[in-house]
């Protein structure tokens, strides 16, 4: 085969040569799939907008409402809700010429009866069952606060006025730093945040802090709260125990205000099982929109798979991406669970053979989706982002779909956090691996872009404990305090800061910061639930904590702030990867070159080093611009940053390093 027929991906990844024809069927499936949609709606846009057709609409050319739902194997549907006073079968839905059920309502007959905030559900028969389930499409979901029961609810609002037409995210994208948020959890008080309180009193907090994005979680309507918004039931619905859409809109029209970028974490990976408020066996089948079986089940997650490869099936999660992209102005998606859709065993192997990425195992048909959703995300916005959370390390991943890849723009570097918490559990100082470090902090595909993170959601969970609670535990309690000594927090505040800069300028081209971890927030994350006795405790982020000058957490905070506008000063993940200098194992210093800027890091855990020679790639005198030791950020002032170091004949410059400190230096022009 000539060299220009060969994948892209290949000839840039010559150790994939053996798996040249499975790359190369993956595009030919994606092309092929991409021309029947082409034939069939005109483009990949008009394709995805079935949620402008399913669903509720009114029908100004027909002066009514007309609501219509996909569900082929169901004997009969009615529709029923507030309108009818919920008559069973007053409002037969009949198959239309697509096969689809419809009804119309005239507006003259029901306008005053079909209502803004009026409740509604369809009857479905079947021959396994007849239930009245959510409509499939529904943008809004409420539940009653007395018997807990959930039903859709007709949302008439006057139209959203959006400001944010001059925003684009291009430039926030070339090195997204990323503040990962809740919106529930968000504030400090004992109960449920809401859009229009995240937006007056936490979106200031991102602002001053440096962070260009924000990553939205639990956005699409779940049953359970405690589920962290994991488990979806309604995709098209932003979730009502925040408030409603229009301040959801609000809150990101004000972010976009302020020049700050909005991602969604949405997930397609799975769908929560629930018959009452979710999809599952919304016909009366077991496959209308997932796979029957146990192929259907996710054991792990308690959760139903979907079906990628039927065609209404891709309309419908297509038309869920551009949903949230057009009428909520989001200007991204992290996809959840991107392993457990691409692989059949949900990634439950050892990859330790390239083969694993091409055998059997792989579910093609969910590559396939995911290759078309990123085509439709840049086709719908040019300058939107998308990240995979995957941990298998597919080859190609972040790579365009012409090249043999899948579409991505980053992946999570989700083996960075595992290793720092591996290290911290199970490693004393002095056996901090200074090779390992920089292997795990540094391996990753020259042409796929990573986000780099010392520690998200995951890592704050209950269960496990955020790098604080690691470093400092039970000593958080008592310990913080300015005024108060403790050798324990003066380790744990040290390398909390080490941890975060090095993860933050070694590890990727964007970084994510989970909310409140930025200045070590104490404690771990649970929702309310029964076995917590439906406590909201530890289902909210204390700002007082930060917000107090005795405290360290506030040291911290100044820390993050610093590193984060050194990284925007500097574009430090918009340059190119990081040069090692120096590593020495015993001493445990490790210094580096990148976006023009030297790293030093002293792991050291007792000694301080004089004099200490560090070779630099351009000669020329350099200064400390930022290092971790001063006083505002909890060290000791063991730097002088009027100091100027010459590197002298030898290109090395002389330095004291003391322990536990990260220095950086830029070269005076």
């Amino acid at each position: 085969m000539s060299k220009k027929h060969i994948p892209t991906l290949v000839q840039d990844e010559p150790w994939l040569a053996d798996y040249e024809t499975q790359i190369k069927a993956r595009s030919d499936r994606f092309s092929k799939a991409l021309h029947e949609i082409k034939n069939y709606s005109g483009s990949i846009t008009e394709f995805a907008g079935m949620h402008l057709y399913y669903g509720i609409h009114f029908e100004a050319w027909r002066n009514g409402w007309v609501y219509r739902e996909w569900a082929p194997a169901a004997n009969q549907l009615y529709f029923i809700g507030d309108f009818n006073g919920w008559n069973l079968s007053s409002h037969p839905m009949r198959r239309n010429s697509r096969g689809d059920w419809e009804i119309f309502l005239p507006y003259e007959e029901y306008k005053d009866r079909f209502i803004h905030q009026g409740k509604v559900k369809v009857r479905v028969e079947s021959a396994k069952f007849t239930l009245d389930r959510i409509p499939a499409y529904i943008t809004r979901v409420v539940q009653d606060p007395e018997n807990h029961d959930f039903a859709g609810q007709l949302w008439f609002p006057e139209k959203f006025k959006w400001s944010d037409s001059k925003f684009s995210p291009k430039s926030n994208f070339k090195q997204p730093l990323i503040y990962e948020c809740h919106i529930g959890m968000a504030q400090e008080k004992l109960g449920v945040g809401t859009y229009a309180e995240f937006e007056e009193l936490t979106l200031p907090r991102i602002k001053a802090a440096g962070y260009n994005t924000i990553q939205m979680m639990a956005i699409m309507e779940h049953p359970y709260y405690g589920s962290f918004g994991y488990h979806v039931s309604n995709f098209f619905a932003p979730t009502s125990r925040f408030g409603t859409p229009e301040e959801l809109k609000s809150l990101i029209n004000t972010a976009h205000k302020m020049g700050i970028a909005v991602v969604m974490d949405i997930v397609h990976s799975h769908a929560v099982k629930n018959v009452n408020e979710g999809l599952n066996e919304f016909d009366g089948s077991e496959n209308q929109y997932f796979h029957p079986g146990e192929r259907g089940y996710h054991e792990g997650w308690d959760s139903k798979l979907f079906d990628y490869g039927k065609f209404q099936v891709q309309q419908f999660l297509l038309s869920n991406i551009r949903y949230w992209l057009e009428e909520f102005h989001f200007d991204g998606f992290r996809f959840d669970g991107v392993t457990s859709m691409i692989y059949n065993h949900h990634g439950h192997i050892s990859f330790g053979d390239a083969s694993a990425y091409f055998d059997e195992g792989v579910d093609e048909d969910a590559v396939l989706y995911l290759q078309l959703a990123n085509t439709l995300i840049h086709t719908v916005n040019s300058n939107a982002i998308s990240i995979a959370e995957e941990v298998s390390g597919m080859p190609g991943l972040c790579r365009k779909v012409e090249d043999g890849g899948i579409g991505f723009d980053f992946r999570l570097a989700m083996g960075i956090p595992d290793f720092w918490i591996k290290t911290l559990k199970h490693k004393l100082d002095e056996q901090w691996d200074m090779f390992e470090l920089w292997h795990e902090l540094t391996n990753r595909p020259k042409k796929e872009k990573s986000i780099a993170y010392a520690e998200s959601h995951d890592q704050a969970l209950v269960g496990d404990k955020s790098i604080a609670f690691w470093l400092m535990d039970k000593d958080m309690y008592f310990n913080m305090s300015i005024l108060q000594p403790s050798l324990v927090v003066d380790r744990g505040v040290a390398l909390h800061k080490m941890i975060r800069i090095i993860t933050l300028t070694l590890g990727g081209e964007g970084y994510l910061n989970f909310i409140g971890n930025e200045f070590g927030h104490p404690e771990w994350v649970d929702f309310p639930r029964k076995g917590n006795d439906w406590s909201y405790q530890y289902a909210q982020r204390q700002w007082s904590l930060v917000d107090d000058p005795l405290l360290r957490y506030q040291q911290l905070n100044a820390w993050d702030k610093a590193m984060i506008k050194l990284a925007t000063d500097y574009k430090l993940l918009a340059s190119p990867p990081a040069v090692q200098l120096h590593l020495d194992p015993d001493k445990k210093i490790l210094a580096y070159e990148r976006g023009g800027l030297i790293f030093v890091y002293s792991f050291n855990p007792t000694e301080s080093f004089f004099g200490f020679p560090i070779y630099v790639p351009t000669s020329g005198s350099y200064q400390i611009i930022l290092d971790s030791d001063e006083k505002r950020y909890g060290g000791f002032e063991r730097l002088d940053p009027s100091i100027s170091y010459p590197t002298g004949d030898s290109q090395h410059l002389q330095l004291y390093i003391p322990n536990r400190v990260v220095i950086v230096l830029e070269r005076k022009k």
